[in-house]
């Protein structure tokens, strides 16, 4: 029974002080949320209810819906991150590469030259997004090689939120384009989870690749969750690369987000990554720099720290550091050694300046909308310093260096014309990334120095910023950049985020320097740290040690051999007098507060034992303990590292496929691309298996009839020779369990067929692997399945130990 007086009865307080209650309890939830300052707890707490609600709508009145607005006058903020780059790199900073829309906008806001970031992409980029140093938010290295220790584990913690998710829940629209590399290895197939994707860290959305480098020819991109392939326009083909895509995506977003919403201001955070090798790029591009380095490092080194000078980037009094002894001088180098390493040079010079044109595009999106003068620019030059990474002489395929194996001077003269292009997997000599980073010691990877982790920066703001082309040269950091975008949107720091508590922000903002070129700097202190080199800055002076390894090499080394040294900033831009024996004193008391901050941020443990890290064992794993692996069709763009581990073992592939009457090509299992890995294929009605090896040779079985129409069962027995790592192979194939074809593989790939390739179930995507074949090859009958059977390794413990060191050079390159 529910009468009005049972009701009374069972509340134990009449309708009136019922209703009073509910009055009461309604204002103070109301003052409550009255009291929380605006965008400190997000998403912000609902609003109490103000309108009226009667028994019916005639008696009632509507509140009105709340959402999420941006302050009045908020500014468009665009985020440009360059990857692997040199301060000596780019024309705007005395580079010999014109560069005319980093100078425009050079000229329309301010260079700061005193910029630094990590010395390593993955670290960079979540230092820049959330604010906080690397080590911080679990990110002291790349995923690939994380370990369970709290500042390794690769995954950004939800306690740090990204401005990009800040942005969003204070009216923003938010998007990515380009590279991410923020997502932990093992999450990166269909099966996720996507939480660390940049769909759910704040981006509305997403248009990029995942991993740490891209196939420009040919790259495995994902618009927001699903994978999809780049399209190329029509007549256009041989000539587009992710570059021109990644503008194409960013020019739409923005036309299409003022078309609907031109009062809402956006967020958009641009990273191409180039100029990361492979440097590919269309041929137009390269035949603008033919000859243009003949000249070679060593003088192009002297010729850029002049334009410096000239320039004013660097103070008149900076020194020109020399060559470290491990570098070869340029004319030491044979002729066909000086050729190829010219070209390897034009082409990452053509790298560059398509990539200045293609962000000159997306500046001028903006202008053409009318809201460049109310956006926020950050035109960051560089995760890091130039690379290091692509061998003493430079590599056709950058994938035989990173195992180990040396390229014949005489096959890249034969190639020579295909670098940059879409048979070539390039990268330029060490001797190339230490002049462009020009005028600092060393590069990416060295946290220690300057050539490392100076990166130039040019910020742009026509309604707010006034000097116009002028310099600043205050220290600051990447994580310097999310507390600048918050105090220049004025919207604060939130205090939790999605129920998580925050961690304190650790950069600070840069908004004062924007009105006063001699203003104090407000970072005193910067601690570095990557791979074990490492370095501390407090109030001009910096304490450096690099840790013995050499970039393009692997080992490790006695962290208590290690050399320090001693730098006065002020006074020494370019970190060229060692003071160390002249201040022991200020040498120690450096040495000690990095102790300090390194245990403040999450640095410790250093570890350098860095190719044990590679193990996966290490981390989760999608493949762990199985040996059987079934796949079905649309299983396409697997990641290498989470498919059938089918390298330095036996293994065997079968395919169930039906044949239509007038017969069936195309790809039934691939992986890998036009730098190595295999397939099993269909080629004119006959089943063919072929083995990539690194470019350099390639193995092919084809099966001695073709297949008749109905059910066929295709089957390939990769028997290993043994013995170690990278051995032989016998290859045999069977139809119908019908033996129709056998084959020696000579030479077989020991460590990973790619850096951004993935593994297809009835087709290739990407690059192709056999050049019999264009891609995507799609099979044109009826795949049913693949399965793969791949047998233990039985690697002895020095083989197990070379595959670590080789994956872990892998990852070194590929970051």
């Amino acid at each position: 029974m529910d009468t009005p007086r049972f009701r009374k009865q069972r509340l134990g307080m009449s309708p009136g002080l019922l209703l009073k209650v509910v009055a009461l309890l309604a204002l103070s939830l109301a003052a409550a949320w009255a009291e929380t300052p605006r965008g400190t707890v997000l998403p912000a707490p609902e609003p109490a209810f103000k309108g009226k609600i009667g028994r019916t709508y005639k008696h009632s009145q509507p509140d009105k819906i709340s959402v999420a607005k941006a302050p009045a006058g908020a500014p468009n903020v665009l985020v440009v991150l360059i990857d692997d780059s040199g301060f000596g790199q780019w024309g705007t900073f005395g580079g010999q590469i014109p560069t005319p829309n980093l100078d425009r906008l050079a000229k329309a806001g301010l260079s700061y030259t005193r910029f630094h970031t990590t010395a390593l992409c993955s670290p960079t980029r979540a230092a820049l997004l959330t604010g906080r140093n690397h080590h911080s938010v679990g990110t002291g290295t790349v995923t690939e090689t994380g370990t369970a220790y709290p500042g390794y584990t690769g995954q950004i913690p939800k306690s740090a939120a990204m401005v990009s998710e800040i942005l969003r829940q204070n009216g923003y629209s938010t998007a990515f384009f380009g590279k991410n590399h923020n997502v932990p290895d093992w999450e990166t197939s269909v099966s996720g989870p996507y939480d660390r994707w940049p769909g759910l860290q704040g981006f509305d959305h997403f248009y990029g690749f995942l991993g740490g480098e891209a196939n420009q020819w040919a790259p495995a991109v994902y618009r927001d969750h699903q994978r999809v392939e780049m399209q190329v326009p029509r007549g256009r083909e041989g000539r587009y690369t992710l570059n021109d895509a990644l503008a194409d995506e960013a020019i739409d977003y923005i036309f299409q987000q003022k078309s609907v919403t031109p009062d809402r201001p956006f967020f958009v955070y641009y990273a191409p990554g180039a100029t990361h090798a492979p440097h590919h790029v269309p041929k137009e591009w390269m035949d603008k720099f033919k000859g243009q380095f003949d000249q070679g490092w060593d003088k192009y080194r002297e010729e850029t720290y002049q334009r410096q000078l000239k320039l004013g980037v660097i103070p008149p009094d900076t020194k020109l550091t020399p060559r470290p002894r491990e570098i070869p001088a340029y004319d030491s180098l044979t002729p066909d050694q000086k050729r190829v390493a010219a070209r390897l040079m034009e082409a990452f010079a053509a790298y560059t300046a398509q990539t200045d044109y293609e962000v000159g595009r997306v500046l001028d999106a903006i202008e053409q909308v009318g809201q460049l003068h109310n956006t926020v620019v950050f035109w960051i030059i560089g995760d890091n310093g130039a690379s290091m990474e692509g061998t003493l002489y430079g590599a056709f395929n950058e994938m035989a260096a990173i195992g180990g194996l040396s390229e014949d001077p005489a096959l890249l003269v034969q190639h020579l014309d295909e670098i940059g292009g879409p048979n070539a997997y390039n990268h330029f000599p060490v001797g190339w990334a230490w002049a462009v980073n020009t005028p600092f010691q060393w590069g990416k990877q060295v946290a220690s120095h300057l050539g490392g982790v100076r990166n130039p920066m040019v910020v742009a703001w026509p309604d707010r910023i006034k000097d116009k082309g002028g310099m600043r040269t205050q220290f600051h950091h990447v994580i310097d950049i999310v507390p600048t975008i918050l105090e220049a949107v004025k919207i604060p720091m939130p205090t939790e985020v999605n129920g998580v508590k925050q961690k304190p922000m650790e950069g600070v903002s840069m908004l004062y320097s924007f009105d006063n070129a001699n203003a104090k700097g407000a970072r005193q202190v910067q601690y570095f740290e990557m791979f074990g080199n490492r370095a501390l800055y407090r109030d001009g002076w910096i304490a450096a040690a690099r840790h013995g390894r050499l970039p393009w090499t692997t080992g490790t080394f006695d962290f208590d051999a290690d050399q320090w040294e001693l730098y006065d900033l002020d006074r020494d831009f370019s970190e060229a007098d060692d003071l160390a024996a002249k201040h022991p004193d200020k040498l120690k008391k450096l040495q000690d507060d990095f102790w300090v901050e390194a245990k403040k941020f999450q640095v410790l443990p250093l570890d350098d034992r860095l190719a044990e890290r590679t193990d996966p064992s290490l981390r989760p794993s999608l493949i762990e303990g199985r040996s059987r692996f079934t796949y079905y069709p649309g299983g396409v763009r697997i990641p290498e590292g989470s498919a059938a581990p089918v390298k330095n073992r036996s293994h065997i592939i079968t395919a169930e496929i039906e044949v239509p009457r007038g017969g069936a090509d195309g790809v039934l299992v691939a992986e890998g691309g036009v730098v190595g890995g295999f397939a099993l294929y269909i080629n004119d009605g006959r089943p063919v298996y072929e083995y990539n090896y690194v470019t350099q040779a390639r193995y092919t079985v084809t099966g001695s009839e073709a297949l008749s129409p109905g059910p066929n069962n295709i089957r390939m027995e990769f028997r290993y020779d043994g013995g170690g790592i990278g051995k032989g192979a016998t290859a045999a194939l069977f139809v119908n369990d019908k033996k129709a074809g056998e084959g020696r593989i000579e030479h077989t790939t020991w460590g990973r067929f790619s850096a951004d390739e993935t593994f297809d179930i009835g087709e290739d995507s990407g690059s192709p692997v056999s050049a019999a074949y264009a891609s995507p090859n799609r099979f044109t009958g009826t795949l049913k399945k693949v399965e793969i059977d791949v047998q233990p390794a039985n690697l002895s413990a020095e083989d197990r130990q070379r595959l670590r060191s080789i994956a872990l050079r892998a990852r070194q390159v590929m970051d």
